[in-house]
């Protein structure tokens, strides 16, 4: 089977798949327990407003009937209007949406390239002091909460020694954010030439850039170096070390090859992850974020936000493993096959 037929045959299977998504984010209306039409009109509303507005959003018809709905306007775009704000919901979502992917993507790859680094460290020193230090660095990253280390993180590089910017969002206050291209800050400044915005929205997302990316990192670290070891004691690998092959060939272009297959998955997973669960790191950094968004969407009973926020996070997912599946699928070539 060719790459290409591979990766359409993997397409369409996620057609039911995201067909069974917008069955759940559709449903979430309808199993909350308590009617989600009083978060509309008021919890003392007359029984007289509660029916007419039953009757005015058709709440009062079958459920295919309004499903069927739902799947018309979600195909237009529209993922209905905000009750706290008033507001499209697609508005509001697609102006943290740049927010949430940059902070999560750099984490991510600052955690990888981190991980990728000690955990082979750590295998070609296996049992040494290098193995050892990245094995603790490991069990203390995976046992902290990372909305405490986020808090600690604040209260020893702000409060203590200033050398961080305050928790307040984005960009420092009294800076203009860079001119709006891709509404990502970091590549806005640096397409538009503004330093002063370049330089204030890099120092307000290091610390929620490390917060992350410290907690992310350390099951990689251990998945990577589990990895190393294991193909390192491989046959082909002893034979082509007994034939003389250079240790950097043989580490590059052997070892991490086949030892970087299973990270695949395991960064998609927590790219996903990341995407729909860093709800408490931007609470911390008052990071105006979809996790944020949909946190105060749940406290005020946002139910068209609640929705969407599910919907895009399940679709992330879905199209985060297709993506890992392509790329398993061009690294080793038995898998299309």
């Amino acid at each position: 089977m060719s790459l290409w037929r591979y990766a359409l045959r993997r397409t369409l299977l996620l057609v039911p798949v995201l067909l069974g998504i917008t069955v759940v984010a559709f449903a979430l209306t309808h199993v909350v327990p308590r009617n989600p039409v009083y978060a509309l009109v008021g919890t003392f509303a007359d029984q007289k407003l509660v029916d007419e507005t039953i009757k005015r959003y058709g709440l009062d018809q079958p459920l295919s009937t309004q499903y069927l709905r739902y799947m018309g306007n979600l195909l237009q775009g529209d993922l209905g209007t905000s009750i706290r704000s008033g507001r499209p919901v697609i508005d509001e979502m697609l102006v943290r949406l740049p927010a949430t992917l940059e902070l999560t993507t750099l984490a991510l790859l600052l955690a990888l390239f981190v991980a990728l680094v000690l955990g082979t460290v750590a295998a070609l020193n296996y049992g040494r002091g290098p193995d050892v230090a990245a094995r603790l660095l490991a069990l203390v990253g995976n046992s902290l909460p990372e909305f405490w280390l986020g808090l600690i993180f604040v209260f020893v590089f702000y409060f203590q020694l200033g050398w961080a910017p305050p928790p307040i969002g984005r960009i420092a206050s009294g800076i203009t954010p860079p001119a709006a291209v891709t509404n990502l800050y970091l590549i806005d400044a640096v397409l538009t030439a503004d330093w002063r915005a370049f330089g204030s929205a890099l120092a307000q997302m290091a610390l929620p850039v490390i917060t992350l990316a410290f907690v992310v990192m350390a099951p990689i670290m251990r998945t990577v170096r589990a990895n190393v070891l294991e193909v390192l004691n491989a046959p082909y690998v002893r034979c082509a070390r007994a034939h003389g092959l250079s240790r950097r060939r043989l580490l590059v272009t052997y070892v991490l090859r086949n030892a970087l297959l299973s990270v695949v998955t395991l960064v998609a997973i927590i790219y996903g992850y990341l995407l729909g669960g860093a709800v408490l790191i931007e609470k911390v950094f008052s990071w105006p974020g979809l996790g944020q968004w949909a946190a105060n969407a749940i406290v005020t009973q946002d139910y068209p936000v609640v929705q969407a926020f599910v919907l895009l996070a399940a679709t992330f997912y879905v199209l985060v493993y297709l993506l890992a599946d392509l790329l398993l699928a061009v690294m080793d070539p038995r898998i299309r096959y």
